[in-house]
């Protein structure tokens, strides 16, 4: 196969078209490097998914001048993006104002629906609004691309907030998009549709899942997601002063770290391109040729370091049966269906004969109610404020220079991995790898 030939699917992040200047400098990374991708993805702008999960909050608070304002500012960066690319009075601009009318209507309409579903309805709208833009600037400035909604690709289910795929329909609808056109195709990542075609999303940070899906239903050669660091890291470089940038690992290690709160990768990217044996590419796009990292099938120097992952405002559920009894395998059973219920991830998980620890992200909408059913039918103590530290590929001097000075609420580990829960308050903002 030549090179030319190769079929390649790029994602873009929110950072990447976060202004004019940034969708300027993707115009220009497009339009002068060759080959183009065959497909590209692309996030809601900068801080959008905040301002529209802010805007819901005051929607069902019944927040009315709290609401207005918090629409009026999404309006307003949309719009201002708009005129610095194109002028003003565009029938760009035109579109986003529809686009916008939409989400207001739909506001209107769903107040009193269940959270999970108008979620869905209000914040996967920020990549309805960055892609208009996106696609209008790409054939502006000579990249042919045809903009696709992604819920007429992306089927899934109706559980709301982490939908499931479809996969065999979703690839039947993008391989029969992808043998019409020759331009490049550039849809919304987090967004499908339910089969009656009712919005969904699939997880918050899900354009990477978005992308995987589409190079997988390509058969791409590769995916590259554009991010503003050059690559992986040993461990958060906004969060250790003395990351380092990791070359190459594996799916199966890169797995293990999503898994573990990594937030370069989101969790659910890995699976579909390990089946197709799809190199993941992470690149910077403020400097386009500095080294990559690679995720592959075969083991790679990540595989073998130290890797760091940090968990903020976690809260630990310690549950015991009410009776002073064994924590038998139906009550664990019980605890764990009930997390799952609540769709909440146990970032760690401890069992002893008398009781049960759980950490998980402090997500009021769904911890308190879990909390409440808990306590029903188990003793159950709650701490809240605490940072979860895990650590893969450890050794004994390590994790004590670590420990060092901070209270172990609790300690896990195996051949792998070792965990640490500390009180937040024990935790610097920014850690240092020890040597």
């Amino acid at each position: 196969m030549t090179q030319a030939a190769r079929c390649r699917v790029y994602k873009f992040g929110g950072a990447s078209i976060r202004d004019a200047d940034a969708i300027r400098r993707l115009g220009s990374l497009l339009a002068e490097k060759a080959p183009r991708p065959r497909a590209m993805v692309v996030s809601a702008m900068g801080k959008t998914t905040n301002a529209l999960e802010a805007l819901l909050r005051a929607a069902r608070e019944q927040d009315e001048a709290g609401y207005r304002h918090r629409l009026t500012a999404i309006c307003e960066d949309h719009l201002g993006v708009a005129e610095a690319l194109f002028g003003p009075g565009s029938s760009v601009a035109d579109a986003l104002e529809q686009r916008l009318a939409e989400l207001d209507t739909a506001h209107a309409a769903h107040r009193e629906a269940p959270y999970p579903f108008h979620y869905d309805q209000t914040v996967g709208m920020g990549e309805l609004l960055s892609t208009t833009l996106v696609a209008a600037w790409l054939n502006a400035v000579g990249v042919a691309t045809r903009w696709c909604d992604a819920r007429a690709l992306i089927v899934t289910d109706e559980h709301h907030q982490a939908a499931e795929i479809d996969w065999a329909t979703t690839r039947e609808r993008i391989a029969s998009l992808a043998a019409e056109c020759d331009e490049v195709l550039l849809t919304q990542g987090f967004i499908g549709a339910t089969a009656r075609g009712v919005m969904t999303t699939l997880g918050r940070e899900g354009s990477d899942f978005s992308a995987a899906i589409l190079a997988e239903a390509l058969g791409a050669d590769e995916l590259t997601i554009w991010k503003d660091v050059p690559g992986l890291f040993n461990a958060d470089p906004r969060r250790f002063a003395n990351a380092r940038q990791i070359l190459s690992l594996s799916y199966a290690e890169a797995l293990e770290q999503t898994w573990h709160g990594a937030t370069v990768i989101h969790p659910r990217t890995l699976a579909p391109l390990q089946r197709a044996g799809i190199p993941l590419t992470v690149r910077s796009f403020l400097d386009p040729e500095a080294p990559p990292s690679t995720i592959g099938p075969e083991a790679g120097e990540g595989d073998r370091q130290p890797a760091f992952m940090l968990r903020d405002d976690q809260v630990l559920l310690d549950i015991a049966p009410r009776d002073g009894g064994f924590l038998d395998e139906a009550l664990v059973a019980e605890v764990l269906a009930r997390l799952a219920e609540a769709d909440l991830h146990a970032n760690l998980l401890d069992i002893e004969a008398l009781r049960l620890r759980l950490v998980v992200d402090h997500r009021p909408e769904r911890l308190d109610p879990l909390g409440n059913t808990l306590a029903e039918r188990f003793a159950l103590t709650r701490h809240d404020g605490l940072v979860l530290l895990t650590v893969r590929h450890p050794d004994e001097a390590l994790m004590a220079a670590l420990d060092a000075h901070r209270s172990r609420l609790v300690i896990r580990c195996n051949a792998t991995t070792a965990q640490r829960l500390y009180p937040a308050a024990e935790c610097p903002a920014t850690w240092r790898i020890p040597d």
